[in-house]
């Protein structure tokens, strides 16, 4: 991995259309951007932030996130998650994240993340399923 510069940024965007509502993901009745998908744009960030820095045939796991979900975005919004590069240590590399919807914050969240050989990685899953 080349040398990580602390206060790197990446962002994701997406709409909170039907697939991504609550209800239709299975973590709530109501239809309103679901916690997961946000959880999940939060690290689309993250690995956007890191992507500059790392070398062929590595990548990044998420092992931490520490989420808060503070209000509700309705069906229909564009949705946009902005992650800070904080901290390194190692391998590990901290991130601090906000998302917002065209209204304002709707969360934060604090996320690590590990390089990893994306090769290595995956021969060790698999043999999660030889057993």
């Amino acid at each position: 991995m080349k040398p990580i510069t602390i206060g790197a940024k990446g962002i994701a965007h997406t709409v909170s259309d039907e697939s991504k509502l609550a209800v239709t993901v299975g973590s709530g009745s109501l239809e309103v951007y679901a916690t997961p998908m946000m959880c999940a744009l939060m690290e689309e960030a993250a690995c956007r932030a890191i992507e500059p820095y790392l070398e062929s045939g590595e990548t990044t796991v998420g092992t931490y996130l520490e989420l808060n979900h503070t209000s509700a975005t309705p069906k229909g919004l564009e949705v946009t998650a902005e992650a800070e590069i904080i901290g390194v240590s190692g391998r590990e590399i901290t991130y601090s994240i906000a998302a917002r919807d065209t209204a304002g914050e709707i969360g934060t969240c604090t996320h690590k993340r590990v390089q990893i050989s994306a090769e290595r990685f995956m021969q060790k899953a698999h043999k999660k399923a030889e057993n």
